[in-house]
């Protein structure tokens, strides 16, 4: 499961792809992941000992906290989950209790590896699929007489066998032609009347259970299931949803579901990333009343996660002990310390992330591979139209994020959104009518459609 191709160097290389800057934090998830190879190749009875070293990235929104946790998980294919520390309420009041993104994440990595099953098994099904169609598409073939019909029928003619072996034949023929026209795609238009399952569904009953009431709920079908037998209908489709429908029965039928979920399980509880965002916000208060139902208590229920324990789930018990926790938070009003000693302690590796300015959202909007620029030009390419932009319009924009940023609430690299949205509104709307087919945006346009909103403060601050 783990990329050993991978050195800390260049994880930082492909982060630097997708995200400017923040190289301490960069640093930081990187050897996190290259430590996840490493204790993998130690002795099993060492393995056991070595824990995760849990982070918390401290910065300002839209510095790119979450998407650095999200591309590391990505190129490790790790199951990931993002969830905020804020939803949560501690054990025992209405509400989502810690446990529940344990389940949340295993949930995540059983869709992740039954897709990679069914595409392991995607041509196998597709020949099968393939088969059950041209079934459809074809008269039933004459049933093969068994002994019985041979000895009532002793005194049939030969003439009979033969008229049944030539029907066989052009069976055979026709069944051919059409699986010719069913790959050329001549046959799309044509309807067929297929037989569906329908999903399954019933009567919903809640258990009361330590495991959280959100995921508790069962379906009575489920629980009983041979008791209901599962129920069919006919439905008239087109071949290309027939042959997908079918296609996706078979994938079902070939995949090992007990493998699925011993390969889910091993995966979350050997590479999971669980990034806990909004931390600062569970920072207990400074009231005498007790601890507060979502902050301390849900900081008290978090020790025990992060360090490791046993969670229940549907699919079996999952170890929290190698699970790799990324929390982050802005602490504009509160810092890391005023975290309980015992949280603190989880969270050993603290990385300050830096404010974004002018010449970072320069990089942002031109650099990455998924840079702003290239999203817009590239959308706006499949309305036939080449749009470019020049280098001091680039830098323009940059200013206006820098300094909205600076007036008002500081959102970092998300502001690029906003503004690029307002600049280019006109051009995505009247793009499918236009006549003129290559637009270059330069700084004398952004100026003229931002500087009103810019100069307004109270405009500013509801549309950018």
């Amino acid at each position: 499961m783990i990329n050993k191709g991978l050195t800390p160097r260049e994880i930082v290389e492909k982060l630097d792809r997708h995200i400017i800057g923040q190289s301490d934090a960069k640093r930081a998830v990187a050897i996190a992941l290259r430590n996840r190879w490493r204790r993998q190749n130690v002795t099993a009875e060492l393995a056991d000992e070595i824990s995760p070293k849990n982070i918390i990235m401290i910065g300002p929104t839209g510095v790119g906290k979450t998407e650095i946790a999200r591309r590391l998980a990505k190129l490790d294919n790790s199951p990931f989950l993002k969830v905020e520390a804020s939803k949560f309420t501690e054990v025992g009041y209405v509400g989502r209790d810690v446990e529940s993104m344990i389940r949340d994440l295993v949930e995540l990595s059983m869709n992740m590896v039954k897709s990679e099953e069914q595409e392991n098994v995607k041509t196998r099904a597709a020949e099968v699929a393939e088969e059950k169609l041209l079934d459809l598409l074809l008269p039933p073939r004459p049933k093969e007489k068994n002994v019985s019909d041979i000895l009532a029928n002793a005194t049939e003619s030969y003439e009979n066998d033969q008229q049944t072996e030539d029907q066989e034949k052009k069976a055979d023929a026709t069944r051919g032609k059409l699986r010719n026209l069913l790959k050329e795609n001549k046959l799309d238009n044509r309807l067929v009347d297929l037989e569906v399952t329908e999903t399954r569904s019933g009567p919903m009953i809640e258990i009361f259970s330590a495991a959280g009431m959100e995921d508790m709920g069962l379906n009575v079908r489920d629980m009983l299931g041979s008791v209901f037998p599962q129920k069919k209908k006919m439905k008239t489709v087109k071949v290309p949803e027939a042959l997908e429908i079918l296609q996706e029965e078979q994938a079902q039928k070939l995949i090992d579901m007990d493998k699925v979920t011993k390969t889910a399980l091993e995966r979350v509880e050997q590479s999971g990333i669980i990034f806990l965002d909004e931390i600062d916000k569970i920072v207990g208060s400074d009231s005498s009343h007790g601890p507060d139902v979502s902050r301390e208590g849900v900081q008290r229920d978090l020790l025990p996660i992060v360090e490791g324990s046993n969670v229940n789930t549907r699919y079996g018990m999952v170890k929290t002990d190698h699970i790799l926790f990324i929390a982050a938070g802005a602490f504009s009003s509160s810092k890391p310390s005023d975290l309980i000693p015992e949280l603190q302690g989880r969270f050993p590796i603290r990385v300050e992330l830096d404010s974004l300015g002018k010449e970072d959202f320069i990089r942002i909007l031109t650099e990455p591979n998924n840079a702003l620029v290239k999203q817009y030009t590239e959308m706006m390419a499949t309305e036939g139209i080449k749009l470019s932009f020049t280098e001091e319009a680039i830098a323009t924009i940059a200013e206006v994020a820098t300094v909205v940023n600076e007036r008002t609430e500081n959102i970092g690299a998300r502001r690029l959104y906003t503004i690029m949205e307002t600049l280019l509104d006109e051009i995505s709307f009247e793009a499918p009518d236009m006549k003129e087919k290559e637009i270059t945006i330069d700084a004398r346009q952004v100026e003229e459609k931002l500087n009103e909103i810019i100069e307004d403060e109270d405009l500013s601050r509801y549309i950018l």
